[in-house]
C-alpha cells in the first residue's frame, strides 16, 4: 500500500494487467497493490512530496490476527486500485510517517497495532466489496480484571525489554486485534499509550537512581539511540533526561 502524507498534485501513471490509470494526487490519496502483483509501471511526471510504502504480510490476515471469519482465499480478491480516497487509511499512514520521523517509547507497539487496523480496514471494505463475502466478527472473549492484572504485570516486568503485541495479546489469550479493543475499553487507553506512559515513568525512576549512562537508558527502554530517547523525554516532560537528572540531584 502506498500513501501520499503531502501531497503536490504531480501526476502519476500506473499500469498493470488490464488496469491503466493517471490521476494526479494529493495528500491522503491511497494506492494498493495486491499480493503476486509481478507485472506492472510506475511514472511519476515531477518529484514526490513524500509518499509512504507499507508493506503487510499475509499473515495479518489471518482469524487469528484479526479475530474474524475469512476463507484465506479471500485475500486474493484485493483488487489492484488505481487510486482511492480512504481517510482512515490515510490517517493510519500518516501515524506510521509521524513515527518514522520522531521515534517513541512504544513506537513498535504502536506500528504493530496500526498494522492491525490496516489489515482490518482492507478485510471491511475492500476485500467484501470485491469478492461479495460476508466478513463475521468472531465470537469475542472480555477482558475481564484478572487476564488484564496478568497483562499490566507482564508489561511492567518486561518494561526494559522486547514488548511486542502479539506477545502481550497471547498473555490475555485474545487475537492482537480484539486484545487492542478490549484493552482499551478496559483501561482507557490503546496498549502503546499504556506502555509509553509506563517506559517514561521507569526512565524517571532510572534517572533519579543513578548514574547510568543516558545512552544505556534509551537503548533499554526500546529507543534506537539516545537522541530519539531525548526527543521523547523532552515532548512528554518539557526537559531533556540529563535536564531532569541534574535538576533532582539539585533537590
Amino acid at each position: 500500500m502506498c500513501v501520499d502524507v503531502r501531497g503536490n498534485k504531480s501526476f502519476i501513471a500506473r499500469r498493470a494487467p488490464g488496469i491503466e490509470s493517471r490521476i494526479a494526487v494529493r495528500r491522503g490519496t491511497v494506492w494498493l497493490s495486491p499480493p503476486g502483483l509481478q507485472e506492472g509501471s510506475l511514472d511519476i511526471a515531477e518529484d514526490m512530496s513524500g509518499v509512504l510504502h507499507i508493506y503487510l504480510p499475509l499473515s495479518h490476515f489471518s482469524p487469528g490476527n484479526l479475530a474474524i471469519n475469512i476463507d484465506a482465499s479471500a485475500i486474493g480478491g484485493l483488487s489492484y486500485e488505481s487510486a482511492l480516497e480512504d481517510p482512515l487509511l490515510a490517517e493510519i499512514g500518516r501515524a506510521v510517517a509521524s513515527e518514522l520521523v520522531a521515534e517513541t517509547a512504544a513506537g513498535s507497539l504502536l506500528i504493530e497495532g496500526l498494522a492491525s487496523s490496516l489489515a482490518a480496514r482492507l478485510v471491511q471494505r475492500y476485500i467484501r466489496k470485491s469478492t461479495g463475502q460476508s466478513v463475521f466478527p468472531a465470537a469475542r472473549g472480555a477482558l475481564d480484571r484478572r487476564r488484564l492484572q496478568r497483562v499490566l504485570d507482564y508489561i511492567e516486568t518486561n518494561l526494559e525489554g522486547d514488548l511486542t503485541l502479539d506477545r502481550i495479546a497471547s498473555i490475555a489469550c485474545l487475537s492482537r486485534y480484539h486484545f487492542a479493543r478490549a484493552f482499551r475499553q478496559a483501561m482507557g487507553l490503546s496498549p502503546h499509550r499504556h506502555v509509553s506512559v509506563r517506559r517514561l515513568e521507569r526512565a524517571k525512576a532510572l534517572l533519579t537512581g543513578g548514574d547510568r549512562p543516558l545512552a544505556d537508558i534509551a537503548l533499554a527502554l526500546s529507543f534506537s539511540d539516545q537522541a530519539s530517547f531525548t526527543r521523547a523525554f523532552k515532548q512528554a516532560t518539557g526537559q531533556a533526561p540529563g535536564q531532569y537528572r541534574q535538576k533532582l540531584g539539585a533537590q
